[in-house]
């Protein structure tokens, strides 16, 4: 091996390194990602459910009112 080839080869080497490097945060970033979308659409379905929750919560108050005025009337 001459003496010129060998700083090509450690520069090739590093090279190497550095993509490496850079694929593997790529693989990480992109599992974050996957996680964070999961994580989204977790939190969507609760708040929908949460949703659905208050508008029967209230739905039930405002008969409880109507019920409510409607004895005090009666009485």
């Amino acid at each position: 091996m001459s003496i010129e080839t060998r700083p090509f080869e450690e520069e090739l080497a590093a090279l190497s390194c550095t993509l490496d490097a850079a694929l593997e945060r790529l693989r990480r970033l992109a599992e974050e990602n996957a996680s964070l979308r999961r994580g989204r659409d977790q939190m969507a379905s609760e708040r929908a459910v949460l949703m659905a929750r208050n508008e029967q919560a209230r739905t039930r108050v405002e008969a409880m009112i109507e019920r409510l005025k409607s004895l005090e009337a009666a009485g």
